[in-house]
C-alpha cells in the first residue's frame, strides 16, 4: 500500500512528528512511504507549478493520505495552511477526493485540537475519507507506552484503508451568502481619549466587504487611529522552527526583515486591537496565519496584557466554531480581552453598520475602564500547561520564558507553592477525613462555603459614581 506523508513541519526531515513516521514505517515495511516535506519546500510549490503538480500526482497515485505535521500558535504551519490553500486555487480537489486519510501530529497539547479539527474539517470539504487523528505528546515516542499507541492508531488506519471502512463525516460544507456591504452614512465618532487604536487587515481589494467593514471601523473614532495592512508589513517568512528565540526571545529573521519591530512598537504598544481578516477555507488567510507564527518570538510569554482585541470577519464565521476557539484561547493566554466579534453573515448593511459601530465603542469602553473578562478553561488551562512545563522539561530550552515566568509570578500558582494550601493538606486532610468529623463536616459544608462570600456581599455598597 502506497502511503503519502504530507509533512506539515518547517525543520522537514527533522521534524519530531516524522520520527513517528519513520517509526511506523519500521513497524510496517510491507507499505511505502513516500514523505513530501510541503511546509519546507512551500516556496518552490508556489513558484512552480511543476513542482506543485508533482505533489498532487504523487496524492492522485496513492492508496491514503498522512497528513503529519507540528503545531504552530494553535493551529497548523502558515505554510502547511497555503498548501491546503493552493489546493483549492488551483482546483487539485479531485486528487483527494475518495482518499482514505489521518492526522498525525507532535506537541505539548496546547490546543492540539483545533488544529486536528481544521485538518479534518479540510479533510471533510476536500471529500476524503478520514479515519483517525493522532495527537502524540513531544516524548511519547521515548516511551513505551506512547510506542505502542502509536502502532495501534498506524495498524488500525492501514486496516480501515484496505478493508474500506465506511466513515462519517464530521464537518459540513460551509455556505457563504451573496451579499455586498454598503455602508451608511458614518457614525457619530468616539473619542478615543489617548488610547492607542491600532487596525490590521490583510485586504486585497478596495471594493470588498472587508476593505469596507475596515473603513467602518475607523470611522468610528475621532483622532489618530493606526490602520495597517498586513502585507504591507515586511515578513520574509513565517516561523522557521528554529527555537533561536528560546533564550532572549531573539528571532532569527530579525535582521533580515520587519515584523519584530513592528510587533513590538505597533502591537505590543495598543490599547485596542481589531483584527480583519477575510475567511479562507477553515482559517483566516495563509498571510494571517503568518503573522500569527512569527508572534512566536516571545515564545510562551504573554506579552498583550490588558488589551482589548475586537475580531471583524468577512466570511462564515458562525459556521465555524473551531476559528473562535483558537482566538478565544490565544488571546485569553496572552491575557488580552476578547471584546467580540463581528462578521458580515446578516446580510444586512444597516444591521452590519449597527454591530461594527457597537463592537468598537465596546472595545474603547473596556479600555477605558480596564475591563477584562475573567478567562476561561482555554485560558487558565493553557497557562498551565505552558507554566508546568516550562518550570520543567522545557526550561532548558526556553529560559527567557523561565525567568519571564519567575518574574511575573506564574509560579506563585502552584497549589503546592502555597504554605496554607501545603499545611492544610498535610495536616488538616487527614483529619477532616476521619469518619466521625466527615459526618459531622458534611452536614455543614455546604453553609461553610458560602459563608465567606456572604461576608463579601454584606459589606458591598453601590460605587460613588454610580448611586
Amino acid at each position: 500500500m502506497k502511503i503519502t506523508v504530507l509533512n506539515g513541519s518547517p525543520k522537514g526531515e527533522l521534524s519530531v512528528t516524522m520520527q513517528s513516521v519513520a517509526y511506523l514505517a519500521k513497524l510496517y515495511p510491507q507499505h511505502e512511504f513516500n514523505i513530501l516535506h510541503i511546509a519546507q519546500r512551500l516556496r518552490r510549490l508556489e513558484n512552480d507549478r511543476k513542482a506543485f503538480n508533482a505533489v498532487i500526482d504523487q496524492v492522485r497515485s496513492s492508496d491514503a493520505v498522512l497528513w503529519g505535521f507540528s503545531l504552530c500558535i494553535l493551529h497548523v504551519h502558515a505554510n502547511y495552511k497555503r498548501f491546503i490553500e493552493l489546493v483549492f486555487e488551483r482546483k487539485a480537489q479531485e486528487a483527494f477526493k475518495g482518499k482514505y486519510t489521518a492526522a498525525l501530529s507532535t506537541s505539548i497539547h496546547f490546543f492540539d485540537h483545533t488544529a486536528h479539527n481544521y485538518i479534518h474539517a479540510i479533510c471533510d470539504d476536500l471529500e476524503m475519507r478520514f479515519v483517525d487523528s493522532f495527537s502524540a505528546d513531544m516524548y511519547d515516542l521515548m516511551k513505551e507506552e506512547g510506542r505502542q499507541q502509536l502502532q495501534i492508531f498506524g495498524r488500525q488506519f492501514f486496516e480501515a484503508v484496505q478493508n474500506h471502512v465506511p466513515v462519517h463525516r464530521q464537518f459540513l460544507p460551509l455556505n457563504t451568502i451573496d451579499f455586498t456591504y454598503q455602508p451608511g452614512l458614518p457614525p457619530n465618532p468616539v473619542s478615543t481619549q489617548g488610547k492607542k487604536v491600532v487596525i490590521l487587515h490583510d485586504g486585497k481589494e478596495e471594493e470588498s466587504n472587508l476593505a469596507r467593514m475596515v473603513q467602518r471601523c475607523r470611522s468610528a473614532f475621532s483622532g489618530e487611529v493606526k490602520v495597517v495592512n498586513i502585507h504591507d508589513i515586511s515578513i520574509k517568512s513565517s516561523c522557521l522552527g528554529c527555537l533561536e528565540c528560546g533564550s532572549n526571545y531573539r528571532c532569527a529573521l530579525s535582521d533580515t526583515d520587519g515584523y519584530v519591530e513592528f510587533y513590538r512598537s505597533t502591537v505590543m504598544t495598543a490599547d485596542v486591537l481589531v483584527y480583519a481578516g477575510q475567511m479562507v477555507d477553515r482559517f483566516l488567510s495563509a498571510r494571517w496565519k503568518m503573522f500569527f507564527d512569527r508572534i512566536f518570538f516571545n515564545t510562551h510569554t504573554p506579552v498583550l496584557n490588558g488589551k482589548q482585541v475586537a475580531l471583524v470577519v468577512s466570511g462564515p464565521l458562525s459556521q465555524e466554531p473551531n476559528l473562535m476557539e483558537v482566538f478565544r484561547g490565544f488571546f485569553e493566554f496572552q491575557g488580552a480581552n476578547l471584546a467580540g466579534a463581528v462578521s458580515d453573515e446578516s446580510g444586512s448593511s444597516e444591521d452590519l453598520d449597527r454591530l461594527l459601530d457597537q463592537l468598537m465603542r465596546q472595545a474603547l469602553a473596556y479600555a477605558l475602564s480596564d475591563y477584562l473578562r475573567p478567562r476561561t478553561f482555554l485560558g487558565v488551562g493553557g497557562m498551565k500547561i505552558f507554566r508546568d512545563d516550562v518550570y520543567g522539561r522545557l526550561r532548558v530550552i526556553f529560559p527567557a520564558d523561565h525567568q519571564a515566568y519567575e518574574k511575573n509570578g506564574l509560579y506563585k500558582t502552584f497549589p503546592q507553592a502555597e504554605f496554607s494550601t501545603m499545611m492544610l493538606n498535610t495536616f488538616g486532610a487527614p483529619i477532616m477525613n476521619l469518619p466521625p468529623i466527615r459526618k459531622k463536616f458534611g452536614k455543614m459544608i455546604k453553609t461553610q462555603m458560602v459563608e465567606p462570600y456572604k461576608q463579601v456581599v454584606a459589606k458591598a455598597a453601590p460605587p460613588p459614581d454610580e448611586s
